[in-house]
């Protein structure tokens, strides 16, 4: 029998924020240790040292397990770019927030992550639904992004625009990150232009390149 859910799991306590992160970082060990295929949900319970049930309880499934992970990475990569709008250089400068996201590619462990979770999606409906739903958050922030830039733009446009950004940036971490590729300056530059431009125009006097 499936444990009934949080009463309101929107709104967890803190001891909940941290029992779902401690269970979150014992399906991302298994992710990038074993893989997908040893993703189930008895495998992160033992992992995380405590019963099926109780991982049941916050993650009925383990799309459910995924969609959460995969909401995290893309919080934590917000959160970053939301303290350089804080800042006051998001808005003027974009090539602040494209070497922040830019600088995903540098962590093994995140590439391993998602490169096994796209894995998993070529296989598992379930799994491609949570995968989906993430890119289509990242989209949704990247037009939002757009737009704060050029009002004028069509939304359509500026949606079109941020599904090419990340379509761009998602192939480009297995190329960075030496999975089916390496760095090169040259290719990073050209690279880097190309996702300016998707972001924007440049801020008046010129942004960085």
């Amino acid at each position: 029998m499936t444990p009934a859910r949080p009463s309101n799991p929107s709104a967890p306590t803190p001891k909940g924020h941290q029992r779902r992160a401690a269970l979150l970082d014992a399906a991302e060990r298994i992710l990038g240790s074993a893989g997908g295929a040893e993703l189930t949900m008895r495998a992160v319970a033992e992992a995380a040292g405590v019963r099926l049930g109780h991982l049941q309880y916050y993650f009925p499934a383990r799309s459910d397990l995924l969609a959460a992970l995969l909401d995290r990475v893309l919080a934590a990569s917000l959160a970053r770019v939301a303290a350089l709008a804080e800042a006051g250089d998001a808005a003027e400068d974009p090539a602040a927030v494209l070497d922040t996201l830019l600088g995903d590619h540098e962590d093994p462990s995140l590439v391993r992550l998602f490169t096994e979770v796209w894995a998993m999606a070529a296989h598992d409906e379930d799994a491609a639904g949570a995968v989906r739903a993430f890119y289509a958050a990242y989209a949704g922030h990247v037009a939002r992004f757009v737009l704060g830039r050029s009002p004028d733009l069509d939304p359509g446009t500026a949606h079109a625009q941020a599904e090419v950004f990340v379509m761009l940036m998602e192939g480009a971490s297995l190329f960075r990150s030496g999975v089916a590729g390496r760095a090169c300056a040259v290719t990073d530059a050209a690279l880097r232009r190309t996702l300016l431009g998707l972001l924007g125009p440049p801020a008046p006097g010129g942004g960085a390149a």
